[in-house]
């Protein structure tokens, strides 16, 4: 009787694949946003000052001009705590083919990300002042440049301005735009959104997806913006941590995740809230 891989499977090694981790984009709202740097022992809380526009008008020579009143107004942003944790016994830690503390530090930080993300998309419904757009229609290019002309209009740099949008409700623009039946001569900005499958710039600003903007709680119906990077502020007080403990007793460490941070609107009026009903959802 021959000796088989099947009778000796035991002495075989195994192959262990990479660990695979659910698919997770990158979070791009940290980058587009006014960052703050909250030290330590410097309290919970950070006051934002904002000085009001000045109107300069004209003098009569020979006569003293009139002192200006210059005062400010501050927005106060509150620090808050956000984390999740997990145990890994030894048996765990010792059977397993790869490094889990690794992977699951990874898991953790990209979640931490992502909630950040969330955090500071849910602000793109406290922009109240303006408003394009609708719950019940899919996002157009019209609206994008009425949003855009809304924020020059109030006197908003033009630099530093970018629109962003969930991927269902940005499917509409770019399907819009690369409807060559609609707009057989759309251009450079029809041929590479069909080549590369997003935008890049429309109405002089960049154009960012992500799936990290919640919807409003009806299906499709989703609040997007176009803001200029004053309107919104994040603080970090404690950028992502991981940190491991040991638990002897339950023979095992636990793995714990947090950032320390505050988010809040610092200009209301710099931002655009873009309402759209995703034709997809």
């Amino acid at each position: 009787m021959a000796s088989t891989t099947t009778t000796l499977n035991d002495l075989l090694p195994q192959i262990v694949a990479e660990a695979l981790f659910v698919a997770s984009e990158r979070s791009i709202m940290r980058g587009l946003v006014k960052n703050y740097t909250i030290g330590a022992q410097q309290g919970k809380t950070i006051t934002v000052p904002i000085y009001p526009l000045q109107t300069a008008g004209a003098l009569t020579e020979g006569t003293a001009a009139s002192p200006a009143d210059v005062s400010t107004d501050g927005v106060t942003l509150t620090v808050a705590e956000v984390g999740l944790a997990t145990q890994i016994t030894d048996l765990a830690r010792v059977s397993s083919a790869s490094n889990i503390v690794s992977d699951i530090g990874r898991l953790f930080g990209e979640a931490i990300a992502r909630k950040m993300d969330l955090d500071l998309t849910a602000l793109f419904g406290s922009f109240s002042t303006n408003t394009v757009g609708s719950n019940s229609t899919a996002l157009t290019a019209a609206k994008v440049f009425e949003a855009v002309a809304q924020l020059k209009s109030a006197g908003v740099p033009s630099t530093d301005i970018a629109c962003v949008l969930h991927p269902a409700v940005a499917y509409d623009l770019k399907s819009a735009i690369t409807n060559v039946f609609a707009n057989p001569n759309a251009g450079d900005l029809q041929n590479e959104a069909m080549r590369q499958g997003y935008i890049g710039q429309l109405a002089g600003i960049p154009v960012f997806e992500t799936s990290n903007i919640a919807n409003t709680g009806t299906t499709g119906d989703y609040n997007c913006g176009v803001f200029h990077r004053d309107a919104i502020g994040l603080a970090m007080m404690q950028d992502i941590k991981i940190e491991t403990q040991r638990q002897s007793l339950l023979r095992g460490d636990d793995i714990i995740a947090t950032a320390v941070y505050a988010k809040g609107i610092i200009r209301e009026q710099y931002g655009v809230k873009v309402v759209a009903d995703s034709s997809i959802l």
